[in-house]
């Protein structure tokens, strides 16, 4: 009879835990959805911002705001600006000039006098957008530019770096002294702006120019190349422009991380690496013809994330979006993160706004893929097609936060302190972090009627009055989170709402 009695009780008790347990996991809110979203803002011939040269400081700083406000209101979580389109400078630098396609003037600074690079970066964070700072390691003049050359520009002040090729002026990737003037350019960046990355997009040697008979013209870098063979270089002169670049590429990255580990390194190569890989793509061979070898970057680990740039409808056979994502996940043996690069603003040219959505969805449908770059902002700030609005209503419903580095072995942040009370017709929450830690962004998650909702919010606030949704519901739980500037996540401290 005890025995029945203890074996009845246990089973009571047990089965009250499970009730309990049950109730918990229903209050606690599930992992947030994590996302990268960002778009390219293209300052080179003014793709998009500022629309013209030589506007005053303050339209400037209005269009950018503009830019940042459409990013966080389409739920988007990254701006990539271009800081470097052609060794000069969207920044107060002095290794380069102002760029002319700010001012109008190369070498003019902004007037009234302010900072771009800093204003965007601290407007950004602001509404807990990453910033990436976008540079061109090699282009020194693009043929849309009409100011006079400054003399500060590393054309004239080293002119034994650039040479001409077409309509434009590169820096020689072959020499070692362009490669350490980048990099100090980059590091110059890293070490004195609060980045979230650095990026660079499929520029490094460029792509071919033809003469007036439509024949393809030799990159003119045989001084270089005959250095190295006069040291005695064996490698062909095809493999010795890859390992140029190749080594840009691996020095960068380490630099970077010696310096802020926690800034991204990434870049967005031609989508396809060369025809057959996989077999039934065809089109250019960045690997022959450019001399880039972004598989290798990949297989090496020197970048936290790459964004092929896959340019093609995913209907399309000999570029079909799907294959190429397939091949480039299955290149990262390093586990790094894959962020598509899309050719947003192909719609209203040749694309409906649905490819986009669609092409969103196959990027998340992909095991191992986490995001998308948009091409550019200018499209979305347009609604071309009423394609933003698309965006808004079907795939970028709501917040994500951008995915973890995971191989950084990142330090995961204490759970912070929180209390939650109704406040007249709405909801006061506060919390607070663990002493003597500072957070990079908070995650709150809200639940209204069965449903958990996200809200990324930056670490400096410590504060936040929830209303009512579009019913009328108020939430009934909130949880909140640390982020680390990682990615990593604190255990979430949540309360239900008296």
């Amino acid at each position: 009879m005890f025995l029945r009695l203890t074996a009845l009780a246990v089973l009571l008790l047990g089965s009250g835990a499970a009730i309990n347990a049950n109730d918990a996991a229903k209050d606690s809110p599930p992992s947030p959805n994590r996302e990268f979203r960002a778009a390219w803002v293209a300052t080179v011939a003014n793709i998009d911002w500022p629309s013209a040269p030589g506007l005053p400081g303050g339209v400037q700083q209005q269009e950018m705001i503009e830019i940042l406000d459409l990013a966080k209101k389409l739920n988007l979580n990254a701006i990539v600006f271009q800081v470097r389109p052609a060794c000069d400078a969207l920044y107060a630098s002095e290794l380069e000039p102002w760029s002319d396609f700010l001012t109008g003037t190369q070498g003019k600074a902004p007037e009234p006098f302010y900072d771009p690079l800093e204003f965007a970066i601290n407007e950004s964070h602001k509404r807990g957008l990453e910033l990436h700072a976008w540079v061109n390691p090699y282009r020194a003049r693009h043929p849309s530019s009409k100011s006079e050359i400054s003399e500060q520009h590393v054309s004239k002040a080293n002119p034994t770096m650039a040479v001409k090729y077409g309509k434009h002026i590169w820096l020689d990737p072959g020499q070692k002294a362009v490669q350490d003037y980048s990099l100090k350019v980059i590091m110059d960046i890293v070490k004195r702006y609060d980045v979230d990355g650095i990026h660079m997009d499929d520029y490094f040697y460029p792509y071919r120019e033809k003469n007036s008979e439509g024949e393809e013209v030799d990159f003119p870098d045989e001084p270089s190349w005959m250095e190295f063979v006069g040291e005695g270089g064996l490698i062909s002169r095809d493999d010795w422009r890859r390992e140029n670049v190749n080594s840009l590429i691996q020095r960068t990255y380490k630099a970077i991380k010696a310096e802020k580990q926690w800034v991204k390194f990434g870049v967005s190569p031609f989508g396809i690496w060369q025809p057959g890989f996989p077999q039934q793509i065809q089109g250019f061979n960045a690997y022959e013809q450019i001399y880039c070898d972004s598989k290798k970057w990949l297989n090496e680990g020197w970048l936290d994330y790459v964004a092929p740039q896959l340019y093609w409808k995913i209907e399309a056979p000999a570029q079909s979006y799907p294959v190429l994502l397939q091949w480039w996940v299955d290149q990262n043996t390093h586990g790094r993160h894959i962020w598509v690069g899309n050719f947003t603003s192909r719609v209203n040219d040749q694309w409906e706004p649905e490819e986009i959505v669609n092409q969103v969805k196959a990027t998340r449908e992909q095991q191992g893929a986490s995001g998308n770059i948009h091409f550019s902002m200018k499209p979305l700030l347009q609604n071309r097609g009423n394609l933003t609005d698309e965006l808004a209503k079907t795939v970028y419903t709501q917040q994500a936060l951008i995915p973890e580095m995971t191989w950084e072995k990142p330090v995961v942040p204490g759970t912070p302190s929180l209390k939650v009370r109704k406040a007249g017709s709405g909801i006061e929450v506060t919390w607070q972090a663990p002493v003597r830690e500072k957070v990079w962004r908070w995650a709150l998650q809200k639940r209204i009627n069965g449903v958990w909702v996200l809200e990324v919010l930056p670490g400096a606030m410590t504060s936040i009055s929830l209303g009512a949704d579009e019913n009328g519901k108020l939430p009934d739980f909130v949880a909140i989170a640390a982020v680390s500037r990682y990615g990593s996540l604190s255990p979430s401290a949540a309360q239900g709402v008296q």
